[in-house]
Parts: structure tokens; C-alpha cells; sequence
């Protein structure tokens, strides 16, 4: 994998399309011409001085689970990027670059059958009874063939992943990867597609047929249509949408004000990439 880039990406809607309506979050439209970090989008009403610090460090110590036994919440838990776990050996990636060559080198384990199983130990598991580090935030797919903590061969506390039929966003993932970045300051968010997406699939072929879907499938594939592909037809028409919806996911999380502004520092990178079932292969998507 290379390093990180920040690019755009634009999307054209059709007319009549349904999507990114059965929600209450709005999100902004992404512009081509401009970064993510620079794009303009809702930002928050409440002023930063009159956020509680006190109420922020309790959501990020119960979170984090750095709660002792009796003792109540613990205030004011560590920076994620600079901790290591007492009970692991390994060196905890600590900026985006990093992450991301931990996870091609843990993802070369997997396709070539090599995998270590790491931060599974004792020591491990009890070091993070009072608290969690992991270094990657991967948004991936249900999909039972692509579990990220297998296909990066990661171990307890390394990876928060937050999966969805398709990467389709809404309230709760949102909330949860900007929880993981926030709160936790993980430097990385991996937006993981894969090959043969069967919400993909359902998304193109409901748009060829015009059918309407269960209610909660419709859903999924009126998220999943504006990255629909029509220069192409039949299975390459799937294939080039799976990759076409990492890039609008990923477009629309660079989006987000919080997550953007992160990005301006350069804590923060957000990425796309794609699974193959056939080799097992991690790569960056354009």
C-alpha cells in the first residue's frame, strides 16, 4: 500500500433518485474542485467553550472502558496514539503511514498463509481490561468473506472496525467512526470495499429492473445508487461500482466537518481500498 493521499471524489445523481433521504442527517455535497479538507460542510451550532470538559472526558473514560472495578470512571484516559499495551510487543502505529504498512503487512500474512494471530495472549487481554488503542478505523462490509481483524491478521485492540451492508452510511455509523478519531485519535479510516459485493449487486440490478426491494434492503441500494456505473454493462457494471461506491463513502466522510478538520492537520487520513476474493488481496482503490 502507498502512502496516504487526500483526493475528491463527485458523484452524479439521476434525477428521481431516492437516496440519502430516510435519515435525518444531511450531508454536504462533495465538490471535485476542492480537497476534502477544504470542503465546506454542516459544522456544529453549540460553541466550543460551553461543550462540558468534565462530560467529554466521562464519554471517552466509559467508552474506552477505562472504568475500574468499584472505583467509578477513570477521567482524563491517555492519548490513543501514544500508548502501547503493556501486554503486547509490537509497536502501535501512531500516524496514518504507519497503519497503513501494519495492515499491507499484516494483509501479505493472510494471502500467503502466514498469519501470526497477534495480541491475543493473556498479558494482552487483561492489559486491555482498562483500556483500548487501536490504530485504524476500518468501515468495511457484513459480508461473512471479509472480516477485517482476519484479512489485515490483527489481534484484540488493534482494529475498531464498524461494518455495513455495503459501507452504506447513517447516524450510527457515522457516530462511531467519529468516536473512533475524536475520542480515540486514531489517525486512519480505511473504507474497505470488496469483490463481489452482493449489496452492490442488488443495488444495480434493482436499478435495471426498476423492482422495489424489502424495506430495509431498498434502503441500502437507494445509498448505494448514485455510485452506480452506467458506461458499463452487465457484470462490469457491478464490478466498476464497487469501487465507485468506496470512493463516494469516502468522499462524503472527508466531508464531515470534524472528520475534515482532522484531515487539514494532517492527523487524519481517510482511505479507500478493496478486497479481492479471489487472492485475498488489499489494495487502494483511485
Amino acid at each position: 500500500m502507498e502512502s496516504p493521499k487526500v483526493g475528491s471524489w463527485s458523484v452524479k445523481t439521476r434525477p428521481g433518485d431516492r437516496s440519502w433521504v430516510r435519515f435525518r442527517h444531511t450531508f454536504p455535497p462533495v465538490n471535485s474542485d476542492l480537497p476534502p479538507h477544504r470542503v465546506v460542510g454542516l459544522a456544529s451550532t453549540a460553541p466550543a467553550d460551553r461543550v462540558a470538559p468534565a462530560r467529554r472526558s466521562l464519554l471517552r473514560a466509559a467508552l474506552t472502558g477505562t472504568a475500574a472495578l468499584g472505583a467509578g470512571l477513570a477521567i482524563g484516559a491517555p492519548s490513543a496514539v501514544a500508548a502501547t499495551p503493556t501486554g503486547s510487543t509490537r509497536p502501535r502505529p501512531t500516524t496514518a503511514q504507519e497503519a497503513l504498512r501494519e495492515l499491507a503487512a499484516g494483509n501479505l500474512r493472510w494471502r500467503t498463509y502466514r498469519q501470526r494471530h497477534p495480541d491475543e495472549s493473556p498479558a494482552v487481554r487483561q492489559t486491555l481490561t482498562t483500556g483500548q488503542h487501536p490504530f485504524a478505523v476500518v468501515l468495511g462490509c457484513i459480508d461473512s468473506r471479509v472480516p477485517p481483524e482476519l484479512v489485515f491478521d490483527q489481534g484484540l485492540g488493534d482494529l475498531m472496525t464498524v461494518r455495513s451492508a455495503g459501507e452504506v452510511l447513517d447516524e450510527a455509523v457515522l457516530g462511531s467512526i467519529a468516536y473512533g478519531v475524536l475520542e480515540l485519535g486514531i489517525p486512519l479510516v480505511m473504507v474497505l470495499g470488496h469483490q463481489s459485493c452482493g449489496a452492490v449487486k442488488a443495488a444495480v440490478q434493482a436499478d435495471e429492473s426498476g423492482e422495489e426491494l424489502p424495506a430495509h434492503i431498498q434502503y441500502l441500494a437507494d445509498q448505494i445508487s448514485p455510485a452506480i456505473d452506467h458506461s458499463k454493462e452487465g457484470d462490469a457494471r457491478i464490478d466498476a461500482t464497487i469501487d465507485a461506491n468506496v470512493a463516494l463513502v469516502r468522499s462524503r466522510l472527508a466531508a464531515e466537518p470534524d472528520l475534515a478538520a482532522k484531515v487539514a492537520t494532517g492527523d487524519l487520513a481517510i482511505v479507500g481500498a478493496r478486497y479481492e476474493l479471489t487472492s485475498q488481496l488489499v489494495h487502494r482503490t483511485s
